[in-house]
C-alpha cells in the first residue's frame, strides 16, 4: 500500500476525487453513496471489501439501509 497523503498532497488528491472530502476535525476523507437496494448496497460492499483487502487498507464505514 502507497504511504498516507498528508497536506497539500492530500488537498491536490481531493481535487480529482468527485463526492469525496475532508472529515472536519479527522485526519480522514469521505464520500456517502446511495443505492436503490439492499441487494444492491451489500454487493458494491463486498467488492470495496476484496479491493481493500488486496490493497491491505481497511477504511471505516457504515452500512445503513
Amino acid at each position: 500500500m502507497s504511504g498516507k497523503l498528508t497536506g497539500k498532497a492530500r488537498e491536490e488528491a481531493l481535487k480529482g476525487l468527485k463526492g469525496w472530502s475532508k472529515v472536519r476535525g479527522r485526519d480522514a476523507i469521505e464520500k456517502s453513496y446511495k443505492f436503490k437496494d439492499f441487494n444492491e448496497a451489500f454487493g458494491f460492499m463486498t467488492r470495496v471489501a476484496l479491493a481493500a483487502e488486496k490493497a491491505d487498507h481497511h477504511p471505516e464505514w457504515a452500512n445503513v439501509y
